[in-house]
């Protein structure tokens, strides 16, 4: 996965991680019959880190494309267009 520089990439990462720490607490709680409240609360939680990843991922794109706009020396090449749909995806 191609998501910029080693920082972002690390970043992102980071962020997977921890909506998959989140992630493993909802089945958890799910799994022990947990408070229908705090099941849902907390999948919330993971369902939001997840939309933040993705944004991340997307606005690394984008600032990768102002940088190289002929997408010259990006790997992925994705343009614009791809770019806004991906966006869309996650609003």
């Amino acid at each position: 996965m191609a998501v910029g520089n080693a920082e972002a990439q690390r970043k992102i990462i980071n962020r997977l991680k921890r909506a998959r720490g989140q992630l493993d607490g909802v089945i958890s709680s799910a799994e022990s019959g947990g408070n229908c409240r705090d099941v849902v609360t907390q999948l919330s939680a993971v369902s939001s880190a997840l939309d933040r990843a993705g944004f991340a991922i997307i606005a690394t794109a984008m600032k990768d494309c102002i940088a190289d706009p002929e997408g010259t020396n990006r790997e992925d090449n994705i343009t614009a267009e791809e770019l806004e749909k991906l966006f869309l995806t996650l609003s």
